[in-house]
Order: C-alpha cells, then sequence, then structure tokens
C-alpha cells in the first residue's frame, strides 16, 4: 500500500495502527534477522509516538532512517563503533517534519561506517544483504535503507543520504526508486557529516508516490543549515506528462566499464518514454572523466576534516585516560573506534590538505568540480533529463567484493560521483534484470529540477 493511501485510511479510522504496528514488528524483525539491515530498531519508541500521533500527511506511516541521521534519544552510530550508544538530544530536520507530519520512526538502517563504502560492508555492527539474492551486496552506503524498501510488505518509506552516489547505489542494486535532490534542497541540519559540500538527504521506496510526498514534506529552508535552498518548494505529488520534455543519453555512460546487458535495459526503459512522447538525443560530458579522482580527493578532504571531532572526549567511544596525554589518547581511541576504510579515507584526506599539497589537490579538484558543474549546465541547454544505468554492473556477490582492490571498488561510483560532484538531483528507478537481478536507470536533472524526475519516474513506473 502506498503511503498516502495507508495515511488516508488511518486518519478515517479504518486501520487500527496499535494492532498493525504490532504485526508490523513482526515483519519487521523477520526481515532484519534475514537480511541484516537495522542497526536499531525502535518498537518502544514507536509506541510511544502513538500516543500523541499529528494527524498530518504521513499519519502512521512507517519510516527508517538512515543511521547518520540525528534521532533524539534513539542511539545514532553513523554505523561506526565511535558512536555507539550516541543517543542525540535533538531530532534532525528531516525527522522533526516527518515527526510533525504523524510519520512513525521504526528504526535505524545500516550503513558503511559515515558513508565510507559503496557495498554497506563497512558497516561496523553487520553487513546488510540483498534482499533479492542474500549472496549479493545491497550496494552502499545506505544499504540497510534500499533492503527495507525492497523487503517489506505493506507501506515504508525509507530516509537515505548520498555523498558520490550512497543513495542510487542501494535503489539500483536492490530494485528500488531512489531521489537524490539537489544539493541544499533538503536540509542536513542533525546529518552526521561524511563530506559538507557533498551531502544530500533523500528518500527510498518502491513508489513514486512515496518520494514525491516525502519530498514535499522534507523540502525547504532551514535557518539551521546555511547550505539549505530557500526557492520555493513546489507540489511534487502532481504529476506532469512526459510528451515535452527531451532526454539526453551521454556517450561517456554507456561505454568502456558498464555491463552491455545493463545498458540495453536502460535503453529499453528509454524507449518506454519515447513511445510515451519524450524526445531522445545524444550528448557528451567530456568532463565526466575526470570526475572520480576529483570526487575522491574532495570527499576524503573533507571526510578528514568532520571526523576529527570525534576523539573520545564529548560523545562516543571512551577509553581510560592515562599520563601520556591527550595526543596518544585521542589516537588510542580512534585506533580503536574507526574502521580500516575510515582511517585509509583520514590519512589520504589529511595528506592532500596538508601544507604544500593543498592547492596541488584538495583545491585543483574543486576547479574540476566546477568544469563538471559546466559540463552539465551546458548538456541541460538542450536537454531536460540525462539517462543512464545508475551502475555499471548488478549487484555483485560478497565473495566478487571480496576480492576488490580499494581502487577499484571505487571504480563502482563512476556513474554517480559526477552528477553528486555537480549538486544537481537524480533519480535511480528499476528498469528490468540482468541474471534475475534488477538495474537501475539513472535520471539526471538541472539543480531544483526534481519535479521532472518524478514526472518521467511516474511515466515509467
Amino acid at each position: 500500500m502506498k503511503a498516502e493511501e495507508f495515511a488516508h485510511q488511518a486518519r478515517a479510522g479504518k486501520i487500527n495502527l496499535e494492532d498493525f504496528y504490532v504485526e508490523y514488528f513482526k515483519q519487521l524483525r523477520k526481515i532484519d534477522s534475514k537480511y541484516d539491515c537495522f542497526i536499531t530498531i525502535s518498537e518502544e519508541e514507536a509506541f510511544k509516538q502513538l500516543e500523541k500521533l499529528p494527524r498530518g500527511k504521513l499519519y502512521g506511516v512507517p519510516v527508517s532512517f538512515k543511521d547518520a541521521i540525528c534521532t533524539r534519544g534513539l542511539q545514532t552510530t553513523g554505523g561506526s563503533k565511535m558512536l555507539e550508544g550516541y543517543k542525540p538530544t535533538f531530532d534532525a530536520s528531516v525527522v522533526e517534519r516527518i515527526k510533525a507530519e504523524g510519520g512513525v520512526i521504526v528504526g535505524k538502517t545500516c550503513m558503511d561506517e559515515f558513508g565510507l563504502g559503496g557495498f554497506s560492508t563497512n558497516c561496523a555492527y553487520k553487513t546488510p544483504k540483498n534482499p533479492i539474492d542474500d549472496s549479493r551486496v545491497t550496494g552502499g552506503s545506505s544499504g540497510g535503507a534500499g533492503v527495507i524498501a525492497r523487503a517489506i510488505k505493506g507501506p515504508h518509506i525509507a530516509i537515505g543520504e548520498s555523498t558520490g552516489g550512497s543513495i542510487s547505489c542501494p535503489a539500483s542494486f536492490c530494485g528500488v526508486n531512489g531521489l537524490t535532490p539537489t544539493y541544499g534542497r533538503v536540509p542536513r541540519h542533525g546529518l552526521l557529516d561524511y563530506a559538507c559540500s557533498l551531502d544530500k538527504i533523500g528518500v527510498l521506496s518502491k513508489h513514486i508516490s512515496d518520494i514525491s510526498l516525502t519530498m514535499s514534506i522534507i523540502a525547504g529552508f532551514d535557518k539551521r543549515d546555511l547550505t539549505s535552498r530557500s526557492e520555493e518548494v513546489p507540489n511534487y505529488s502532481m504529476p506532469q506528462p512526459v510528451k515535452d520534455l527531451t532526454i539526453g543519453l551521454p556517450k561517456e555512460y554507456f561505454g568502456e566499464g558498464i555491463d552491455p546487458k545493463v545498458s540495453d535495459c536502460v535503453i529499453k526503459s528509454v524507449k518506454k518514454l519515447e513511445d510515451q512522447g519524450v524526445k531522445v538525443k545524444k550528448v557528451s560530458l567530456s568532463m565526466s572523466k575526470y570526475a572520480l579522482p576529483a570526487y575522491y580527493l574532495v570527499a576524503m578532504s573533507e571526510v578528514s576534516t568532520n571526523l576529527a571531532k570525534l576523539c573520545g572526549m564529548r560523545y562516543g567511544l571512551e577509553l581510560p585516560i592515562r599520563k601520556d596525554g591527550f595526543n596518544e589518547y585521542f589516537s588510542k581511541v580512534r585506533a580503536v573506534g574507526f574502521g580500516t576504510e575510515a582511517k585509509r579515507r583520514i590519512i589520504l584526506g589529511t595528506y592532500a590538505r596538508m601544507s604544500g599539497y593543498r592547492s596541488k589537490y584538495y583545491l585543483q579538484a574543486m576547479k574540476v568540480r566546477t568544469l563538471i558543474i559546466n559540463d552539465f549546465k551546458k548538456a541541460f541547454k538542450s536537454v531536460d533529463l540525462l539517462a543512464a544505468p545508475s551502475m555499471p554492473v548488478i549487484a555483485p556477490r560478497f565473495d566478487e567484493v571480496d576480492k576488490l582492490t580499494p581502487l577499484e571498488n571505487y571504480k563502482m561510483d563512476i556513474l554517480t560521483v559526477a552528477p553528486n560532484l555537480a549538486g544537481i538531483p537524480m533519480l535511480s528507478t528499476p528498469c528490468g534484470e540482468v541474471s534475475g537481478m534488477p538495474v537501475g536507470l539513472h535520471l539526471m536533472a538541472d539543480h531544483l529540477q526534481e519535479r521532472k524526475l518524478i514526472d518521467a519516474g511516474v511515466a515509467l513506473e
């Protein structure tokens, strides 16, 4: 059942929410025991919410949050042992807005530690499994969100977060819809930062209508987030015909490194839009070949700064303080609390920001980022949307991922880092299967044009 329909029936008294949630949490725990998608299940907190639930647009609708999003009084770990047991004293902006509309928090989903990964295999607590084939990965870093959005029977909205493709990737691998909005469209207040100039909070769900409804609630300016956009939020829930749209197929996104069977699925899906009157043309995004190194330089530099505040003093992991001094204490805490990938990115990012290297690496990457933005802007002068595969392959098996080097791992982001660097909105929507596993069609739009993505998603759905 779609979220809007469920909320309508609940408000009309046709659904007893207490009875519903007794059965819902039984299902939730069963799914989690099989696929390891939750770090925290918040059954007690959910029933407390039901006692004074606002009769809003999401009245009674179950909502999960990626564990990088702060929830008052509910453990928020960022997928890291460094924050095990941390219970924020406040709600993130998106949590406030969803609660105000009657959404019920059912848990915090698994993720790569602080978002550092593409397969959700870097989580310090458990590794989520793909609900279609549990020998395969879910994608990352919002892997748990992708699992529950796909596996649950009944209404569910999963709130995720993307820095380099962390919504599109699990949406593609798990066969659900995932919208990453324009940078700043949804406020980041209360998000555990990975890379401040890249992080974006978005939505995963089986239904496009759930995404449009949720975006209408969580988008909009927040004075507590200096990067949030002040433009008026449109009514995303009123889809428009797509017959006047033009879609561009960037040649760089269908070449080397992309499974031809995946590309074929995407082309067939675009043909369905063409049958509805959409015009299709080939375009070029020549700067995209520089996106991967630019992205990782920017992201690693920023994460090394953001994680510096985690030192075992104010919250999270603590160790006994000895006489050898605070520098040694901080080093010991971080050695214990951070995982291998977090340490790798902190070291690389710190190196890139060092005196004598900052202009050579970080600032150079930011200049390349500007060229990538200009490349997209040029393309959007002649097309409304861009279409490409969300991921270059179907979800790999765990044994395949284990054999990848860090560089090979990073190359999995080759199709998603450029639009993330540019801060444009994107939608991954299911478009077929290869070997029984879902393939995602990646639709990208100009800044603040989420509405066009939703319209195209509805047309395909």
